[in-house]
């Protein structure tokens, strides 16, 4: 049985996953409305491409609408578990884009060398470099400081709202992001020596 949608409007976070679980699609409605912006938001920071993020943030919800009964109050809130969806959609789809690039044999390769350069061809070498380099320091960090620095530097949050998003203290998402930065900071220092 669905809940009419302005009671479904009225419960918490918590209280809609056992009704999404149930399939209501008037709860379900009232779970995108809230977090559907965020999640958009998210995957479009990883992927990078309008409509890629916008394919990631439905696979998510649809993935929600399958298995919201998974749901786990014990380990964070509601919209901290979406998020994590988002994320690792959107990182499975960089990953099959990857899988999927063509693979250059011999003949491409010198094709490419003939192109002309652009200008700042070395500039965006390093850049490319330095991000995998980024990439890979925050993926040795331990998850929950990888999880503050991830809402922050690709969900684009706040550090109050990331408090409120994971339900911690002020002061742990301050801490986690000052200890995850100064472990990623090292990271980088070591790659340059």
């Amino acid at each position: 049985m669905a809940v009419r949608r302005e009671k479904a409007e009225r419960l918490a976070d918590e209280e809609l996953m056992p009704l999404v679980g149930r399939k209501d699609p008037e709860a379900f409605e009232v779970l995108y409305d809230r977090h559907g912006g965020a999640a958009y938001s998210l995957a479009y920071r990883i992927v990078g491409d309008r409509a890629a993020a916008e394919e990631v943030t439905q696979e998510a919800f649809i993935s929600v609408w399958r298995s919201g009964a998974r749901f786990d109050a014990a380990r964070g809130s509601v919209r901290s578990w979406l998020l994590s969806v988002v994320r690792n959609r959107a990182i499975d789809f960089l990953r099959s884009r990857a899988a999927k690039a063509p693979k250059l044999d011999f003949d491409d390769e010198s094709a490419l060398e003939q192109r002309p350069a652009e200008e700042r061809t070395e500039e965006e070498a390093l850049r490319r470099e330095t991000a995998a380099e980024l990439r890979g320091a925050l993926g040795k960090l331990p998850d929950p400081q990888a999880k503050v620095i991830e809402l922050a530097y690709f969900g684009g949050f706040s550090h109050s709202e990331i408090a409120r998003i994971l339900g911690l203290p002020m002061g742990t998402v301050k801490g986690r992001m000052r200890l995850g930065l100064e472990k990623i900071r090292g990271e980088m220092a070591e790659g340059l020596a």
